[in-house]
């Protein structure tokens, strides 16, 4: 039998990668205080996410385009997704998000103590988005206020201001949405203006596509992005000889740091499946409809394929699953990989140093969020 395991694995003030690598000593599978069996070894997170069949993603009541659906369905809007995810499609942006990081780093004061998530990430984050998205700069405020909220809920696991947040992106896509649907030309060449009018499947999507579509690209990507930047940051600022090392890093040098970075320290902590029928796994017998998460951030840190976890990107790269693996790996992977490559480099050309501020602890998350909820950094 497994052994029940209270506060969903992630015991509050305490590293949640610190806690797992102790259960995988003596655990595959563990099952949290919602009966949800929750694996925490790599091979059995790869053959869940690998096997489709026995392993549904429907296991939210919620539409959720594409991570919620499984076979034809979800091939069918994928594929219109990722024509907006391609690097044909996200190549032009790249200035863009060259010149939001740049402008970022301008507006930021030196010697000054800053928190690297909140005020570096998250701030970044919505730029970035809203250019990409067409969205009006006027959403900043909003966005971020959302942002801090939906973490605060999440942190505290209260459904009710969970739901409540929920229908709030909602209306934000909705305020965007509306003026482009009704406008029968596109007078605006932007990718909200191109999604609302898109007819690949044969026909307009529906509004309720088009916000299940939106809120996968930006509700949750806004705070992933801002939790890995806080993880990046807290990273470098840990050994001062790295930053010069990576002011001179070709860009794929750049990405392969940030991957492996964020497989040791990795943010994306779980994603949900449901068993379309009884199966074995990590030795255990799993009933059908039960709920099974794919521990990301265990998995990345078993020691029977990483070891001690010693940082080595090209060792580690083909086992890593920050993002994923099959066919549901996360189609945003190219976006979150140039916007976070950008932001660190232009962060580096930017300063001489990031050190952690003194006398201020960084504070990590409680899951289901990973990395750090705080990271205080002083550049200059």
């Amino acid at each position: 039998m497994t052994d029940h395991i209270l506060d969903d694995i992630s015991p509050e003030g305490r590293d949640l990668r610190e806690y797992t690598d102790e259960l995988r000593k003596s655990h595959a599978v563990v099952k949290n205080t919602f009966n949800e069996w929750v694996l925490l070894k790599h091979a059995d997170v790869v053959a869940a996410a690998m096997d489709h069949e026995r392993f549904s993603n429907a296991a939210s009541r919620y539409l959720q385009i594409p991570n919620g659906m499984d076979g034809d369905e979800h091939t069918y809007y994928r594929k219109v997704i990722d024509r907006y995810l391609s690097k044909e499609a996200l190549q032009p942006y790249i200035p863009t998000f060259q010149k939001v990081a740049t402008q970022l780093m301008t507006e930021l004061p030196r010697g000054e103590v800053l928190d690297a998530v909140s005020e570096i990430g998250a701030v970044f984050a919505v730029r970035a988005q809203c250019e990409w998205l067409g969205w009006p700069k006027e959403l900043e405020p909003r966005l971020l206020q959302w942002m801090t909220d939906n973490h605060a809920a999440i942190r505290s696991r209260s459904h009710k201001e969970m739901s409540d947040l929920a229908t709030q992106f909602d209306e934000i896509i909705r305020s965007v949405i509306h003026p482009r649907r009704a406008n029968k030309v596109q007078e605006n060449d932007d990718v909200t203006t191109r999604l609302c009018h898109d007819i690949s499947l044969g026909r307009l999507l529906t509004e309720t596509e088009l916000i299940s579509i939106m809120r996968n690209w930006t509700a949750g990507d806004l705070g992933s992005i801002a939790l890995c930047v806080g993880v990046i940051a807290h990273h470098i600022a840990h050994q001062p000889t790295l930053a010069e090392q990576l002011r001179t890093a070709e860009d794929k040098e750049i990405e392969a740091f940030i991957d492996e970075v964020l497989r040791i320290d990795d943010p994306f902590v779980s994603n949900r499946r449901i068993t379309n029928c009884s199966v074995q796994i990590g030795g255990q017998d799993v009933p059908k409809g039960a709920i099974v998460k794919l521990h990301w951030t265990s998995a990345n840190r078993d020691e029977l394929l990483f070891g001690d976890n010693k940082f080595d990107p090209k060792k580690n790269r083909k086992n890593n699953l920050v993002y994923g693996v099959g066919k549901h790996a996360c189609p945003g992977r190219l976006l979150a990989t140039w916007e976070l490559r950008i932001m660190v480099r232009t962060l580096l050309s930017s300063v001489q140093t990031i050190t952690l501020a003194q006398n201020q602890e960084a504070e990590r998350e409680i899951a289901p969020l990973g990395g750090f909820h705080r990271v205080p950094v002083v550049l200059s």
